[in-house]
This record gives C-alpha cells, structure tokens and sequence, in this order.
C-alpha cells in the first residue's frame, strides 16, 4: 500500500491568508524542506525555536553602521528564519503534530526579531549626530504600534480560517476558551502555564479592540452552534478577501523590504516614521 504525497496546498492553511510573496517564494521552499524534514523527527516547536535564534541573531548584524555588507548577511539570515518560522507552521500540517504551545510559540517568533530590531536601531540611532536617548521614546511608540498591528493582523486572519472551517475546529480562541486552558494547566509545566498567560492577555487584548466583531461572534455561536452554515461562510469570506491586500501591507514581507531600504540608505529612522 502506498501514500499520496502530500501536496503544496495541503501544508497551507488557507491560499485565502497568504500574500504574493508567500506564495511564489516563501511557502514553496518551506513545502520542500518540510517534506525533507518530515521524516527525521524533527518537531515543529523545534523549527520554531530555531527560527527565533536565527532572526535575532541576523538582526544584531545590523548594528554596525559602517559595514553594509554585514547588514546585508543580516537581512538574508532573516529571510532564511522567516523560511523557518513557515516550515514550522507546514511541517506541524504534514505531520498532524500541533499543539496550543506551538501556536503560541509561532505568534510570538516574528514579535522577538522585530523587538530585537528596534532595539538595535534605536543603538545606531543613539550613536548617530544629532540622536540622543530620547529616541528610545521615539522606537518605544513605534515598537507599541507595530506590537498592535500584528496583533490584530493575525486575529483578522484566524477569524478569516475559523469561518472556512464553518467556526468549528480552527485554532481561533476566545479568552474564556483559553482562561479554561489555564486553569486546566498545573504548575508542574511551568512554561506552558506562563506562555498561556501570555495567550490570554495577548487575545484579551484583541477582544478589547474589537467588541462589536466580539458580540457578533457570540451572536453567530448561539444561532449556529453545530458550525456555521455555507451561506455565512461564503458572505463572510467575500468581504474579508477584500481586507487581505490591506493587512498584507503591515506583514513580515512588506516590513521586511522597507527595513532592507533603512539599511541601504543608512536611515535608521525612516523605519520608526
């Protein structure tokens, strides 16, 4: 008896939630070093960690100011960690091996290479003429809205792959959902219990963002809790594909291009602008 091998699409979670640049490049190279991987052994939550140790150390190659040739290494070991930071997420979906603590892992993973990016700017900055330590204030601000921006991002598109599922089964979770998770959790697992915390303030903080999106949800749960009809499915997937585009500006790819200009031209704070 053989087995399918299994395909590009089916290590995506939806060709709905990636962008151009995800699709001709990112994902299929993180298909093929899945498929590579999938025989070791290798976790995901392993790929994940991995990854993070990688974009934070490319991004320390950007502090030197006068060596753009190590900036650049640094950019392209970013690329290779967001490579990664895809792999994980494909491997988790060719092997079935998921958990709560790999989806948290995977949220927090691009937040630490841009915190690590910041933090390193705002050092060349500060050592720049003109800058002083008041430019933390500065990358203290545009760190906080960029935090949101992603936050928000990533709740608009697993809300967008909770209602392709029908709003059954999907990695969306509410902080009452979560709140049980904690709960349930004892001690004797210290990093699951605090990175759940973390979880539970993370979505709070979306919900807070979005009561109206909240009460609707609610509302939908209650008049459809066996899942949600095809009807909703196909009203709601319509208007969210609209908003992709628009939350595809704030991503990875689109940062990532406008952090590898602040380099080239050595204008650090054209990023915090």
């Amino acid at each position: 008896m053989t087995t399918e091998k299994p395909t590009f699409k089916d290590s995506l979670k939806s060709w709905d939630t990636e962008n151009y640049l995800d699709r001709i490049f990112y994902r299929p190279i993180g298909y093929r070093l899945a498929l590579l991987l999938k025989p070791t052994g290798i976790t995901p939550n392993t790929i994940t960690i991995i990854s993070i140790f990688v974009g934070v150390g490319a991004c320390l190659l950007f502090y030197p100011d006068n060596a753009l040739w190590i900036n650049l290494i640094g950019f392209l070991l970013l690329v290779f960690a967001n490579i990664l930071d895809c792999v994980d997420g494909q491997l988790a979906r060719l092997t079935g091996i998921k958990s709560e603590l790999g989806r948290i892992l995977d949220g927090v993973c691009g937040d630490i290479w841009f915190l690590t990016f910041y933090t390193v700017m705002t050092l060349r900055l500060i050592n720049s003429e003109g800058w002083g330590w008041w430019t933390i204030l500065i990358a203290l601000a545009s760190a906080y809205s960029h935090l949101n921006q992603a936050s928000m991002i990533d709740y608009y598109k697993t809300l967008h792959l909770h209602f392709l599922k029908g709003g059954i089964n999907s990695e969306f979770s509410t902080t009452d959902d979560i709140r049980k998770k904690y709960k349930a959790l004892g001690w004797n697992k210290p990093v699951s219990k605090i990175l759940m915390k973390l979880y539970f303030i993370y979505t709070k903080n979306q919900e807070a963002k979005t009561p109206q999106l909240r009460k609707y949800l609610t509302q939908l749960n209650e008049t459809h809790p066996a899942g949600y009809s095809e009807e909703v499915k196909q009203a709601f997937r319509a208007k969210s594909l609209k908003l992709m585009p628009l939350l595809d500006v704030f991503t990875f790819n689109s940062r990532s291009l406008v952090m590898l200009l602040t380099l080239v031209l050595n204008l650090e704070w054209v990023y915090f602008a």
